[in-house]
């Protein structure tokens, strides 16, 4: 068995001729640029990329096939050099079984599926060519369609404030939105981590993935897990999500809760920090709230300690979060040691310490095992790293 670094939740900016796909992502996610950022500097072994249902990003993934540079799999994902991609789909649902809206994600084996799924999809939704478009069939419907076309159905970014399913979707159980049969794993988002989900006990019998849900080539990897497979395929992840013959996941590898955009109840127009009863800020007399992650799931909360065997979740902080380690500094590590994933994981000390300033390596090694002090964020703005 082997063991490979994974994000499932990168999104495309724009196809292959400049058309948005993303509106909110950078223009530099084409298809193509993805592959090679998260192989090359990233260092990951197998991405999920979101928004593979655009027709102009099917004929991009085509047109590497036909050029060779790509390849399928026989047991599903398509392969470039050492990378595997599993395309996949985030869509929203919004109905009136919940306040919503929520965001799924769907993944497949092979293009020609992802084909299939892209023209059923085109008639449930307003514009096949954008990304995380509001579906208009329940939860339920659209699992058992991507069931039915051998998919994996992951709800997305459970606990954040908005589309999700636990922040703006049900009140109280995900079994008012969905077939709790028909769940591959859950996603958590940044704003929360394993310690935090597992208090909701309807959530013990799945699997938990983490990932960066990326809207630039920067934000690739800022969370991802660490597989054991005997190889990088579709049909491998499945039996790692499902624990099946040896396969799972070692490790999800995230930002401390700290550092995500909705941990901490605040103030929607100054930011202000808030108790989660307070309907009023006192600093700016704003009544709008935004109802931080953990606050939400104490409201939901009926359990107290995480399922035997649950693997553990590494707080970490990706590199470029580091102060002083700036774009060129940080192009120069990878240079001199191949990947992110090398320098987060492998690199010593001494070796890291003949390519940058004492003050940067010693931050890296911190950041490497969560020992760096953070300011929490909320409301839609990051935590950061404090003071040292």
């Amino acid at each position: 068995m082997n063991r490979y670094y994974v994000d499932l939740h990168i999104h495309i900016g724009r196809t292959w001729t400049g058309k948005p796909v993303k509106i909110t992502g950078a223009k530099s996610l084409t298809f193509t640029n993805i592959i090679e950022h998260a192989r090359h500097v990233k260092g990951l072994n197998m991405v999920g990329i979101i928004d593979s249902h655009s027709p102009e990003v099917i004929l991009e993934m085509e047109s590497l096939i036909q050029s060779g540079e790509v390849y399928e799999h026989k047991d599903g994902g398509l392969i470039f050099g050492d990378l595997t991609v599993i395309p996949g789909s985030e869509l929203e649902i919004y109905d009136e079984n919940c306040h919503g809206p929520i965001h799924l994600l769907c993944y497949f084996p092979t293009l020609a599926v992802m084909r299939d799924f892209s023209n059923w999809l085109s008639g449930h939704l307003k514009n096949i060519q954008l990304s995380s478009q509001r579906i208009y069939i329940t939860g339920m419907e659209l699992q058992k369609k991507v069931k039915e076309m051998g998919g994996i159905f992951i709800p997305a970014h459970v606990f954040t404030p908005f589309k999700s399913l636990y922040g703006k979707g049900v009140k109280k159980s995900l079994s008012e939105v969905l077939d709790p049969n028909l769940i591959d794993g859950v996603e958590l988002g940044l704003s929360s981590d394993t310690q935090m989900a597992d208090q909701l006990g309807e959530l013990h019998n799945y699997t938990f993935v983490t990932n960066s849900d990326a809207h630039s080539l920067a934000k690739i990897a800022r969370e991802y897990q660490v597989v054991e497979m005997e190889e990088p395929t579709f049909k491998e992840l499945f039996k790692a999500l499902k624990g099946e013959d040896g396969r799972k996941i070692i490790a999800n590898f995230g930002l401390d809760p700290l550092l995500g955009k909705y941990h901490k109840t605040v103030c929607a127009e100054c930011l202000n920090p808030l108790q989660e009863d307070d309907q009023i800020c006192d600093l700016c007399g704003h009544s709008k709230i935004i109802k931080g992650v953990a606050d939400r799931i104490l409201e939901l909360k009926t359990a107290e300690t995480s399922p035997p065997g649950r693997p553990p979740y590494v707080h970490q902080v990706p590199l470029e979060f580091i102060p002083g380690l700036g774009p060129r500094m940080l192009e120069k590590l990878v240079n001199h040691f191949g990947s992110e994933m090398a320098i987060l994981h492998e690199v010593p000390f001494e070796a890291l310490n003949e390519v940058v300033p004492e003050k940067i390596t010693d931050l890296i090694m911190k950041a490497r095992e969560g020992k760096v002090n953070l300011a929490a964020g909320g409301g839609g703005k990051y935590g950061k790293i404090a003071d040292q």
